[in-house]
């Protein structure tokens, strides 16, 4: 019997192929999305992808600062009405953000609608230090909700989702803790998907961008940080089914929302792929089991030199609405939802919505509520530049009235200067 053996250069090619295969396979799935879709009622899981793979949360930190908050409300611990105030601390949270001094009060109820609507870091701190104390007490509450209702993977080191290595999630958990919100907070579950706000002139509408384009759309809420690329937790109700989505990782944020809707449209049987009894049952949500690893660090792909990006996720949505007018919306078009594809939901403008209006001082209704409304809107009113001779033009113009012209008369104004 012959035994043939490849030679020290053939066999170090081999190893250093298949180190780089290995390193490629390795790459891939550090980098590639997690995905998650969910029956809301039962927690069947639908489709799943990387789903219990740790990952930084960004934003979507921000559903568990709520939820604190909302069981505080429940618990009686506090009212929608209770007036906290802006910290030094909040005030000087990176944005997205109100931008209100230190100093400033509020209500809970405005500090949740800005902290859902605008994802205002500066707000979920506010929220924070008034249930908690600090930051460090209720990242201590964050983490002990978690536990209690089987998040097995989050640790929270603050509530607004801003980068910290520490600071992890996966898709899982954020459907376990969605699908809390729904069970243990109906009253008060509409703060997730308020369609637009309004403070003084400003008017922002969610970032959540299936909030008014996909039909049916109820929650909850999205996130950006360079390490975790663009995340989103959406929900959405036909008839009597609601299902949860959850897209981690993606490329940009119109393509976590088309991701989502494309979801969201399998699970109710709506494409072609769809998500139907035929497919292997995938267990409960419950019941996945997680990952040991480090969360992918998406730092390079986001936002490396050759990625330009906005400042931030929010204000490139926010700046997108603003120039949206364009652009058509099923919703006022009447068509019915089958005939758009995911794509063309995402890119119609929003329904039109009455904002909700948000305001800084105690709770305010009717009468009072419209008057400070206007005070905002007079401070946020930029003024006129008085221009110079005004006076003077308005008695010469009088004067030409009363004269006539002299027919070799020169005009004595001289001419604009050119731009």
């Amino acid at each position: 019997m012959q035994f043939s053996f490849a030679s020290p250069r053939t066999f170090k090619c081999l190893t250093v192929a298949a180190a780089l295969a290995l390193g490629a396979l390795a790459s891939r799935a550090a980098n590639a999305e997690a995905t998650l879709v969910v029956e809301a009622d039962t927690g069947k899981v639908l489709q799943a992808e990387n789903a219990t793979y740790p990952w930084h949360p960004a934003s979507v930190t921000k559903i568990m600062t709520a939820y604190v908050t909302l069981n505080a409300l429940k618990e009686g611990r506090l009212r929608l009405d209770s007036v906290f105030t802006v910290s030094p601390i909040a005030a000087a949270e990176s944005p997205s953000k109100m931008g209100f001094k230190a100093g400033t009060q509020l209500t809970v109820e405005n500090a949740l609608t800005m902290m859902m609507v605008k994802s205002a870091n500066d707000m979920a701190v506010v929220l924070a230090e008034g249930v908690g104390g600090s930051i460090d007490g209720f990242s201590a509450m964050m983490n002990a909700n978690a536990q209690r209702l089987g998040m097995t993977q989050p640790h929270y080191v603050h509530p607004n989702g801003l980068p910290a290595d520490e600071q992890v999630t996966s898709a899982r958990d954020l459907v376990i803790l969605a699908r809390a919100v729904i069970k243990d907070l109906p009253e008060y579950e509409y703060f997730m998907h308020i369609p637009a706000m309004k403070f003084g002139r400003r008017v922002t509408y969610n970032f959540n961008r299936l909030i008014g384009r996909y039909p049916g759309a109820d929650g909850f809420k999205t996130g950006f940080i360079c390490a975790s690329g663009y995340n989103l937790v959406a929900s959405a109700t036909r008839g009597n089914k609601r299902l949860i989505a959850v897209v981690l990782g993606s490329t940009s944020g119109h393509a976590r929302a088309v991701k989502a809707a494309q979801l969201l449209e399998a699970g109710f049987g709506n494409s072609n792929g769809g998500l139907t009894w035929l497919k292997p049952a995938l267990g409960t949500v419950d019941a996945m089991a997680p990952i040991d690893a480090a969360p992918p660090n998406l730092r390079d792909e986001m936002c490396g030199p050759k990625r330009k990006r906005p400042a931030s996720d929010e204000d490139a949505v926010a700046n997108s609405e603003a120039n949206s007018s364009a652009a058509l919306s099923f919703f006022a078009g009447g068509l019915q939802p089958p005939t758009l594809r995911p794509e063309d939901m995402i890119a119609a403008a929003p329904a039109q919505v009455e904002p909700t209006i948000v305001y800084i001082g105690p709770k305010k209704s009717g009468a009072d509520l419209i008057a400070a409304n206007a005070v905002e809107e007079a401070k946020q009113t930029p003024k006129a530049k008085p221009r110079k001779g005004k006076a003077a033009a308005k008695k010469q113009d009088a004067a030409d009235k009363d004269a006539k012209p002299a027919a070799d008369a020169k005009p004595t104004a001289k001419p604009a200067p050119k731009p």
